[in-house]
């Protein structure tokens, strides 16, 4: 007996998850699949980057996420069991209508997926735990995959969004490219501890032969995340004694005053990146497509959204309203964005670069995609390829507009063309604005613009690629 099903997601990570979100709320028959028994327990993943705060925004978990979580604390630098200087974890950056969430908010990795988990469940969506892929094969009309296990599954689409070590990925026996950006390798654990106060992330700087210690206070929990560094070659001790050891050796603190374990694991911090993201009808997503050091807080985000991008492409094909080839550009827009994301988290690492504009993801792009269209001849600001800044048009708040698997067409300064029907595309008009200035500006599913003109020349033929033509 074979189950089938439209695309088959194999990770329930905050990659696979917001996927299944977003095929779930285009009707597309998808399943998720994790080989654990339950959702991932520990708060790796915590920052939760402005351009990704848009993207939970758009899915409906943006007032969880708020809820649960909270903004970063200023750092604290502790010597001697004194505090002898503060710092920013973020160059701080002001909100303003154009990007309503400006800095990065903190939640806990764990609770991050049990948002999504809930939404994709609200949703109709199923994760189907216990399922450990353990071999597949494709073809012309789709993908068989079997499993240690329950059932095959018979999926018209594959997505691995199972991690670095992606059994999806070797099994298509593509390579990862990258380095070790660091050989040092590190903790990082989720503890409760006492004789620290949650207003400050507490940094104790390198002592002798011991790295750095910084234990952050979790937003929305009583616990405390602890990343330590340790010299090259060291086996790290994961156990409740031999954290209480790493935190009383590297601070004032006694060994007692960790007082629980809740999760711990170890990494060696790296940089890699798949040579493709797509072999036939498979795709790779998140971690399996790219590892970062978590330095930038770059990982999570940019994971999040390569799902984002796949999403809405994935349902216009598999509704007929795109060619197939429409998922060519997954590869071809993602891998650049996703290289340049991880140079970025090593520069952080290495203390090369700061956390601040960049890394919040407002910058990220698509000018050079060739889904992009830009006819005007000039333009000093906003550019076809661009995110989509938030704005208030005729008392219209675009992030609100946005909100949904619809594309949008702005008209602004200008007569706004027929252009598909309301469910495909809504259309908001109003004055020109500051961001925008005159023009008509088609924005993406995914909250790019796709097209932009001083007048709709083109529009109908580049929207008819779409299935968006009226």
């Amino acid at each position: 007996m074979t189950e089938h099903v439209d695309v088959l997601i194999v990770g329930a990570g905050p990659t696979g998850l917001t996927l299944g979100i977003d095929l779930a709320r285009r009707g597309v028959d998808a399943l998720v699949v994790e080989k654990a028994d339950a959702l991932f327990p520990g708060s790796r993943g915590k920052g939760i980057q402005p351009r990704t705060m848009e993207v939970f925004d758009d899915l409906g978990v943006i007032g969880a996420i708020l809820t649960k979580g909270g903004p970063y604390p200023t750092g604290a630098v502790w010597k001697d069991g004194r505090k002898v200087g503060e710092h920013e974890m973020f160059e701080p950056s002001e909100t303003d209508p154009d990007t309503p969430y400006g800095n990065p908010w903190m939640v806990p990795q764990w609770r991050t997926q049990e948002i999504l988990f809930a939404r994709l469940t609200e949703l109709g969506g199923t994760v189907a735990f216990g399922r450990e892929v353990t071999g597949f094969a494709q073809d012309e009309t789709g993908v068989s995959v079997e499993f240690t296990s329950g059932t095959a599954v018979r999926a018209r689409y594959l997505v691995a969004a199972d991690g670095g070590r992606s059994v999806v990925r070797r099994t298509l026996g593509i390579g990862m490219t990258g380095e070790t950006v660091d050989p040092n390798p590190m903790l990082v654990a989720d503890v409760r501890i006492t004789g620290l106060d949650r207003d400050n992330v507490h940094v104790f700087p390198p002592h002798g032969d011991d790295g750095f210690l910084a234990v952050f206070p979790l937003a929305g929990t009583e616990d405390f995340q602890v990343v330590a560094q340790f010299p090259e070659g060291t086996d790290v001790d994961l156990s409740l004694d031999g954290i209480r050891k790493t935190v009383a050796g590297r601070s004032h603190l006694a060994p007692e005053d960790v007082t629980e374990l809740r999760w711990s694991s170890d990494f060696r911090p790296r940089a890699a990146l798949a040579d493709r993201f797509r072999q036939g009808r498979v795709f790779l997503a998140g971690d399996a497509a790219h590892v970062h050091s978590p330095a930038g807080g770059q990982g999570l985000n940019t994971s999040v959204q390569d799902a984002y991008n796949l999403g809405w492409k994935l349902g216009a094909v598999l509704r007929g309203e795109a060619p197939a080839s429409l998922l060519d550009t997954y590869e071809e827009e993602r891998r650049p964005n996703a290289a340049e994301m991880l140079g970025l988290s090593t520069k952080v690492h290495r203390g090369e670069t700061r956390r601040g504009e960049a890394t919040r993801q407002l910058g990220i792009g698509y000018r050079e995609s060739s889904l992009t269209t830009e006819t005007r001849a000039a333009s000093d600001g906003l550019r076809a390829g661009d995110r989509a800044p938030n704005r208030t048009v005729a008392g219209v708040r675009l992030l609100d507009a946005f909100r949904g698997p619809h594309w949008t067409l702005l008209a602004l300064g200008t007569k706004a063309p027929a252009l598909g029907d309301s469910d495909a595309v809504r259309v908001v008009a109003g004055p020109p604005t500051e961001t925008y200035g005159t023009g008509l500006f088609l924005v993406r599913p995914d909250g790019y613009v796709g097209w932009a003109g001083d007048t709709d020349d083109g529009l109908a033929e580049y929207a008819e690629r779409f299935g968006l033509d009226a």
